[in-house]
């Protein structure tokens, strides 16, 4: 019998591959690009949804067509607030099920069984970003198979039309360490797309207690398949032939709008009583619903400001779109409140020193240096910019909103949520995903700390229908003194396992997780009761519910309950690094190892100690290629033994470079090639869009003036539009009628993009009419009405513009009567 040999693995500098860090979306190739077979072959993923929660089973297929043994490295993303559960492995009859144990330990026991000729399995979360997991098959032999069994669990987003997303990360993209940041990068490199080396099978069964009206996708899905006739189970398959180029989207919806519900789950029968897994825990899921007397009242203040991620990755669409949601944001925003633009890549760039007051001549100035921006900085390194916004002092009774648009490749997730979280008290944080692979721990973290809301944008969707409803939210008056409060039978005390709510908005999900300890009876029943005040109106929520656990649930309301906890432990133990941490870290690991759920201080890890035969011959190392721009290491060949060796190898978002070597010059040069490449590459400008054309046109005020551009906005001459105009009605009113005519007859299906400037030029137009006017009907009255006539007008005949206008003349004079300018004297 012999042995591996157990000689440490080098990184051999001679083959590391000179590989940009792709503007391009590449994907994986069927051989590596040094010519050599993966043995990844094929990954199967079975969804099950359960309401508004996701139960995932990934089952990855291994086959060793070499002629010596492999170990397969497969580094790979999950959504970033998943709770991984399961992890195990079938090699031939053999199953083996991982053990949750501390991560270096793992690691060493790891190591240990490939250096004794064993079989080995590892599956361990990013130290820097919990959205990212490597997967390492160790001591494959010539010609054997292994599949790899991995589940996880995970809530469903409420989307802004109440749909239910669920993703499947697909793609990975290179994840940039800033210079000087802790931890080693994710290795990352690219390969071309057309090369998929194994394929994916996708299945989703849907059930809930209410029907289910439709699913759309992304992708190319086989048709929705009910599974009886009241249509509260379906089932839907991933079409044949996905090409690994995006993530795969689900959008769930159900018939009625989500209602406040509570779940109770039996604890584990095994586990000790009074323990996390032995007792019951609930899942409350509230809704809050606003007075709509308190909705209808947007605030006019606010410091606004935007951070925009000008990475060389976000070149082309992706910027060109961020930079016509720039135009419609500021827009919208009200007179009176301030606002700043920040952009950033390698370095950052602010358009005024601080923060400046809204008006027609700063918006002006910011959207000439706007329209300048192109995705040219370099790398993302957003932790710099936010640190300067933090730095600069709050405006007296002007809340600070901060929106913030990336990709989300960045290396240093952890550090970036952080710092949200500690200037949460000054700030709401909004946050765009944009394309594919962004980051989810990211963009969820940031929302979630800074007390905003989450958007991703991927594939076709428009970004500004997204971001002008996180507007909407953040102009609500913000909810404030949030409590919640419980009343249970006196045999049963309440453990809350989530952090403090901190933010509320209408129509979105709040979940809270609570251990329930104690002997209660079968119809013992109890209450929730979330408190708050929004606008200086106390209001409350209440949830009655029966503490009769609920069936077939399994564990997944303790596993996500058992995350929830752990998330929150190790972002308290970030906060006390280097000091007295109380024992935080041994807290996370035993509640890891007791939940079964993973952590950033665990791992799971499985070896096969019924395999008698010690695997003989030079193990070699086989990096499994990851669609979007991604890592393949390579040691082929080499004598191997300390894998944890390969784990710290620096990235900065280039290709991985020797341990002994400066990546970030070399980074800097390839990014300038890169963006050099962009710039001689980059299309003509495709026509402006009429309705950007339009919004551009209008005022800070809210009003539009009556010119040529106006006109040729409208596909009229000037001469025409001038002729139209009542003889003594004021040019700018009559302007600004005339384009909010044009977005309710042509452009309904973008309204969500229009409606806040929209609703600033109707507040500018009752603004005109002053406080003369003696009419009992207000300007906003025969405005609405108008305006529903021509939304109507325009459905029924598809009229021209001035046909149109034509059309609801009569409507026109009527609502004139009580559109007075100039002091009452004029009428339109």
């Amino acid at each position: 019998m012999g042995s591996v040999n157990t000689t440490t693995r080098k990184k051999n500098c001679s083959q590391q591959l000179p590989v940009h860090t792709g503007m391009m979306m590449n994907r994986c190739g069927l051989l590596t690009l040094q010519r050599e077979p993966v043995p990844l072959k094929s990954i199967e993923v079975e969804l099950e949804v359960r309401d508004h929660v996701a139960t995932v089973v990934s089952t990855l297929n291994y086959e060793n067509k070499e002629d010596k043994p492999l170990e397969a490295v497969f580094v790979f993303p999950l959504p970033g607030d998943a709770a991984v559960c399961h992890f195990s492995a079938q090699i031939g009859q053999t199953q083996i099920v991982a053990e949750v144990k501390e991560k270096q330990k793992a690691r060493e026991e790891y190591d240990d069984a490939l250096s004794s000729g064993q079989q080995a399995f590892l599956l361990e979360e990013s130290d820097e970003s919990p959205d990212i997991f490597s997967l390492s098959v160790g001591s494959l032999p010539p010609g054997e198979s292994a599949s790899i069994r991995l589940e996880y669990v995970t809530e469903l987003a409420v989307q802004a039309d109440d749909g239910l997303r669920f993703c499947l990360p697909a793609v990975l993209n290179p994840r940039y360490q800033p210079q000087g940041s802790k931890g080693a990068g994710v290795q990352v490199t690219s390969v071309p797309a057309s090369l998929v080396p194994y394929s994916l099978s996708f299945s989703a069964r849907i059930s809930s207690p209410r029907p289910i009206s439709k699913v759309e996708s992304n992708c190319s899905l086989d048709p929705l398949q009910y599974l009886n006739t009241d249509q509260t189970q379906a089932t839907v398959k991933l079409a044949a032939g996905h090409k690994f180029d995006r993530d795969v989207e689900l959008l769930i919806y159900y018939k009625d709008a989500h209602q406040p519900t509570a779940v109770v789950e039996a604890g584990q029968a095994s586990a000790e009583p009074g323990s996390l897994m032995g007792d019951p825990v609930v899942m409350v899921s509230l809704y809050p619903e606003f007075p709509q007397s308190v909705m209808s009242s947007m605030v006019s203040c606010g410091e606004f400001v935007f951070l925009l991620d000008r990475s060389g990755s976000m070149s082309n669409t992706r910027i060109r779109s961020a930079k016509d949601t720039l135009l419609l944001l500021l827009k919208s925003l009200p007179m009176g409140c301030y606002f700043n633009i920040y952009s950033f890549g390698s370095r950052y760039e602010h358009i005024f020193p601080k923060s400046v007051e809204y008006s027609q001549q700063t918006m002006e100035e910011a959207l000439k240096k706007v329209e300048q921006m192109e995705a040219d900085l370099g790398g993302t390194e957003i932790l710099q910019p936010l640190k300067h916004i933090y730095s600069q002092p709050c405006i007296q009774n002007q809340p600070r909103q901060l929106f913030v648009f990336t990709d989300g490749e960045v290396g240093n997730t952890k550090e970036v949520i952080d710092l949200v979280k500690k200037n949460s008290g000054s700030h709401r944080c909004f946050s765009f995903g944009i394309g594919e692979g962004a980051s989810s721990a990211l963009i969820n973290g940031m929302a979630k700390e800074g007390g905003g809301h989450a958007q991703f944008i991927t594939g076709t969707d428009r970004m500004q229908p997204k971001v002008m409803q996180s507007l909407r939210f953040a102009l609500q008056p913000a909810v404030v003194d949030i409590s919640v409060t419980w009343d249970l039978p006196k045999e049963v005390s309440v453990t809350v396992l989530s952090p403090p709510i901190t933010a509320l908005f209408q129509g979105q999900r709040s979940l809270i997780y609570a251990q329930l300890t104690g002997q209660s009876s079968e119809a013992a029943e109890g209450w929730v009761t979330l408190k708050y005040s929004l606008a200086g109106h106390p209001s409350e929520n209440q949830l009655h519910f029966s503490l009769r656990p609920a069936e077939d649930t399994g564990l997944t309301v303790h596993r996500l309950g058992a995350r929830t906890l752990i998330r929150s432990l190790e972002m308290e133990e970030r906060d006390r690094r280097g000091q007295q941490d109380g024992g935080v870290k041994e807290k996370v690991v035993q509640l890891s190892v007791q939940s079964g759920v993973s952590s950033s201080f665990t791992a799971f890890i499985a070896v096969n100690k019924d395999n008698n035969e010690v695997i003989q011959g030079p193990l070699v190392r086989r990096n499994i290629p990851t669609p979007g721009t991604f890592s393949i290491f390579m040691t082929s060949g080499q004598p191997t033994r300390k894998r944890r060796e390969l784990r710290t190898v620096p990235v900065s978002g280039s290709p991985v470079m020797c341990e002994e070597m400066e990546t970030d010059g070399l980074m800097m040069m390839m990014m300038e090639e890169e963006n050099q490449s962009i710039k001689s590459a980059v299309p003509e400008q495709p026509p402006r869009d009429p309705l950007l054309q339009l919004v551009s046109l209008q005022e800070a005020s809210g009003c539009w003036l009556l010119d040529p551009a106006l006109a040729a906005a409208l596909g009229k001459t000037n001469e025409e539009v001038e002729k139209s105009k009542p003889e003594k009605a004021s040019s700018e009113v009559w302007a600004t009628i005339l384009a909010l005519i044009w977005l309710h007859g042509f452009k309904m299906d973008a309204k969500d993009e229009w409606e806040l400037l929209a609703a600033k030029a109707a507040s500018w137009l009752s603004a005109q009419n002053g406080s003369k006017h003696k009419n009992k009907h207000s300007v906003c009255d025969g405005y609405t009405e108008l305006l529903q006539s021509v939304k109507g007008a325009w459905k029924e005949k598809r009229l021209d513009f001035f046909e149109l206008l034509e059309d609801v003349s009569p409507l026109i004079r009527e609502a004139s009567s009580v559109l007075r300018v100039n002091g009452g004297e004029s009428q339109i």
